[in-house]
């Protein structure tokens, strides 16, 4: 843009520039709010309000808690003059609330303004005309002692017909155009149009300082409100108040800083709406006081309907970013944003804290009416493990062990970026109930019988393929057992190394859900399950794990019926049985035997001997606290230096250092 030098700064700073106002940090209480959505000329709506709909947004106004709402230029509109004429001759006005009018400063409009608020309970009758440079030097004509009369003129008027007029009325002035207007200019006007009202602290006038057009950074403005807060004459009866635009974006930050240098009310529409780039948005200057801890004397809990009904009437649409009220505004997609928050909130729930501290939130969404299920964490490709797992537990009950949720997260993240689409709850849950729990595989286990003996004995029944085989294994628990017959079935090796439960905290108390957690070959594998019986639930976690499994998968065969009969009678009687045993049991002479269960297993009958002591000795290391010594003579070994050697041969550390490090 190479034009820009035919711009220059039009605001003008005080005579005398004080910063009193920096020295302040924060607001202390709300100021007045006033309400101007409905005024037409100030809203600039496409379509303008019907009598009927600004009736409904002036209810709106007294629920939400307006004080003072400005209802229009009645001797500008038709429509805005019956709407003030039938607030008044319907007694629609609340006690508690003031409504307002605009008048230019000229005698037949203030005449019809009074005409329109006649009867009013309690009318402000807000008065203004232009000082500014351009305006005096550009439009009127006229000096600044001209534009000073007409000012006073206006407020001598106003006094006069108030006075013959029934009602009770406040007056108001505002030097319009003042960012273009020199600074100790507006106060000068405004102390005269003040000399004429005599307001008290009994009876107190408002000046009112607009941005009209937005021309300066937000200090600079603070700082012509501090020196008109100490220049204006009847201070004492007067309320300074301030109607800023948003024409640079920082309306709100105007009106903050105007209130630190002495603003007590501030006039401005609900979403920021009205004429060019509109008004303060009192919506967020109130919710950041809230932010605060500061009562901002407005109730908006209920937020979604406000917007809900302020779009209906209006036809004017809320930005999905727009501050405490957008669609988006709580919304975290990123996943480290997610992630925190999530946290935050397990933080406070662990803590019972009372005060508001996760992060990314400036306040709980709660209090304005919305929900973290669907208005906080959403799911989308930039998703993390904390929103997914979130999701999971508020919506279905269902806590990811934190070792689960990266890989859950990834899964979830690669179908909403494959689909190009936002995820609802009920997908999440879906593509993990598909993923972990209902995942279908090459085996299932059907039912389980336990007995204790030094340990845990399983008998499963485990179906493969077409057929339905008992397997019989021990282990230091039930489902480490189950997991022993499963790895003795398929010969398979992989560690059991993550089990947590919890009940189902949505849907049926009844239920539980088990995690299951294994590794083969260096990679992990995971199962959910869920179900009334806590082992039950353990069991299908498990088997979803195991199926996972790349060799398990690649299995099509049947086991051979023999082998597991064999491999079962040698679990049963591991303490004395020999190849004698097992030639007279199965019917068959040693050197078949033999040579069938090296072809069969891939392993001897001594290593399968071996292999079963030394898993249950590695159970009674795990859950009892006999010595070594009886452990050794319990699964099968008179000699603790020749146990020993096969145990660190078999697992690369001595049994004591195995139960240590467990």
């Amino acid at each position: 843009m190479e034009n820009y030098q035919k711009y220059e700064r039009q605001y003008f700073m005080p005579p005398k520039v004080t910063y009193d106002w920096v020295k302040k940090d924060y607001i202390e209480k709300a100021p007045i709010w006033c309400s101007v959505d409905l005024r037409d000329g100030n809203q600039a709506l496409i379509e303008p309000m019907s009598l009927e709909e600004k009736l409904e947004f002036f209810q709106l106004l007294v629920d939400v808690g307006f004080k003072e709402i400005e209802v229009g230029f009645p001797a500008a509109s038709e429509t805005e003059y019956r709407f003030m004429r039938t607030l008044i001759e319907k007694n629609m006005i609340p006690d508690d609330v003031t409504v307002q009018v605009l008048t230019q400063a000229r005698e037949h409009i203030i005449k019809k303004t009074f005409e329109a608020v006649e009867g009013a309970p309690h009318a402000v009758v807000h008065l203004y005309n232009s000082t500014s440079v351009a305006q005096r030097e550009q439009v009127f004509r006229k000096s600044k002692e001209e534009i000073k009369e007409i000012a006073v003129a206006g407020a001598e008027l106003l006094k006069k017909l108030a006075d013959e007029t029934d009602g009770n009325f406040t007056f108001q002035y505002s030097p319009e155009s003042f960012p273009g207007t020199e600074v100790d200019y507006a106060v000068d006007v405004c102390n005269a149009v003040l000399d004429v009202w005599k307001p008290t602290p009994d009876r107190k006038a408002i000046i009112n300082i607009p941005t009209t057009v937005e021309n300066a950074m937000p200090h600079v403005f603070a700082s012509q409100v501090e020196y008109i807060d100490k220049e204006l004459n009847y201070r004492d009866g007067v309320v300074l108040c301030l109607h800023p635009h948003n024409d640079r974006g920082s309306g709100v930050a105007t009106a903050e800083l105007g209130i630190l240098a002495g603003a007590e009310r501030i006039e401005g529409t609900l979403f920021g709406n009205g004429e060019r780039t509109g008004n303060v948005d009192i919506i967020t200057l109130a919710m950041n006081m809230f932010s605060h801890g500061v009562d901002p004397k407005l109730d908006f809990s209920n937020m979604m309907q406000i917007r809900q009904t302020y779009e209906r009437l209006t036809r004017m649409h809320v930005n999905e970013r727009q501050p405490y009220a957008g669609d988006l505004v709580f919304t975290a997609f990123s996943g480290s944003h997610q992630d925190a928050i999530a946290k935050g909130m397990a933080w406070r729930e662990e803590r019972q804290c009372d005060k508001w501290t996760v992060p990314y939130l400036p306040i709980d969404p709660k209090d304005v009416g919305r929900t973290y299920d669907k208005d906080v964490i959403r799911i989308n490709s930039q998703s993390g493990k904390g929103g997914v797992n979130y999701i999971l537990k508020q919506s279905y009950g269902i806590s990811l062990p934190e070792k689960m949720r990266e890989e859950v997260g990834y899964l979830v993240k690669d179908v909403s970026d494959k689909a190009h689409k936002e995820l609802t709850p009920e997908w999440v849950y879906h593509i993990f109930e598909d993923n972990y729990v209902n995942k279908k595989g090459v085996f299932t286990v059907d039912e389980c019988h336990f007995k204790q003996d030094d340990g845990i004995m399983a008998s499963a029944t485990l179906s493969h393929g077409n057929a339905k085989r008992v397997i019989t294994a021990s282990g230091n628990g039930r489902l480490d057992a189950v997991s022993n017959a499963i790895k003795q079935y398929f010969n398979i090796s992989y560690e059991l190394t993550f089990y947590e439960e919890h009940s189902l905290t949505r849907g049926s108390s009844s239920k539980a859900c088990a995690y299951v957690g294994v590794i083969c070959n260096g990679k992990s594998y995971w199962g959910v399950g869920i179900d009334a019986d806590i082992i039950r639930a353990s069991i299908e976690a498990l088997c979803v794990a195991v199926n996972k499994i790349e060799e398990i998968e690649n299995v099509d065969e049947v086991k051979d019926e023999r082998l597991i009969e064999i491999m079962n009678y040698i679990q049963a009687n591991y303490l004395d049985v020999s190849l004698d045993d097992l030639s007279e049991k199965f019917f068959l002479s040693k050197p078949y035997l033999s040579k069938y269960i090296k072809e069969k297993s891939g392993m001897t009958f001594g290593d399968i001997v071996k292999k079963v002591r030394m898993k249950k000795a590695r159970a009674l290391l795990k859950s009892s606290s006999m010595t070594v010594e009886n452990i050794a003579l319990s699964v099968g070994y008179q000699n603790v230096e020749h146990f020993n050697r096969l145990f660190k041969k078999a697992y690369n550390m001595t049994p004591v250092q195995f139960r240590n490090q467990k």
